[in-house]
């Protein structure tokens, strides 16, 4: 399994596409989005210092055929909205890839991330392609499972150091107590924290350069 993180831009020709980069200021989060017969049905989070503007033109373009507000304040608004073009979806549900929401999208570019087995990424990039969408891939992350992180030992111990308040400030367990409870030597357990704390703080690090 690995982690994509994807920068779609979506056509102009789309009601999102269009609308998005008519108003590159306003920023539109896709919550829910599901299929439904020959559309698409969403609902969406607006924000822009100016929504009606952004707003008539949604319900105005072609490609709505539905446009509901549900809630709205000064500067964000939800809406729930039915479209015949549901591109992004159609891309995705091609591909059998659970899509990730929200789903943030500015100026015409869409940002998401996708788990899959690494042949549904390639899979969905051939469905953008097909599709006629470009896009950029920002990173892939196989995904390491805390099985193969740390060993048997450094997850009981970090475990049981967690339960027990070893990482609480203040601290609440003693590495004498911790030691204790887990039936081993002082001096083994302050070695087994210190690999598996050295462990996940490398992962984390790498993790952070990847982003």
């Amino acid at each position: 399994m690995a982690t994509a993180k994807l920068t779609l831009t979506l056509p102009t020709e789309t009601w999102i596409g269009d609308v998005s980069t008519t108003y590159p200021d306003a920023k539109f989060r896709v919550l829910a989005a599901l299929p439904a017969d020959d559309v698409g049905v969403g609902l969406l989070e607006l924000t822009a210092a100016d929504l009606p503007p952004i707003l008539r033109e949604m319900d105005g373009h072609d490609g709505i055929v539905h446009l509901d507000l549900l809630r709205a304040s000064d500067d964000t608004c939800l809406v729930e909205f039915e479209t015949t073009e549901p591109l992004l979806l159609l891309s995705v549900q091609e591909s059998a890839i659970p899509l990730e929401l929200p789903l943030t999208i500015t100026d015409g570019d869409a940002t998401f991330e996708v788990t899959a087995a690494r042949d549904r990424l390639s899979a969905l990039a051939t469905q953008l392609d097909l599709f006629g969408v470009p896009f950029e891939v920002e990173y892939v992350r196989e995904m390491a499972s805390s099985e193969s992180l740390l060993t048997d030992r450094q997850r009981r111990l970090v475990r049981t150091a967690v339960e027990c308040g070893y990482y609480d400030s203040p601290r609440t367990c003693t590495l004498t107590e911790l030691a204790s409870m887990t039936d081993v030597a002082k001096s083994t357990a302050s070695e087994t924290l210190h690999r598996a704390e050295g462990t996940i703080i490398k992962r984390y690090v790498t993790d952070e350069v990847a982003e």
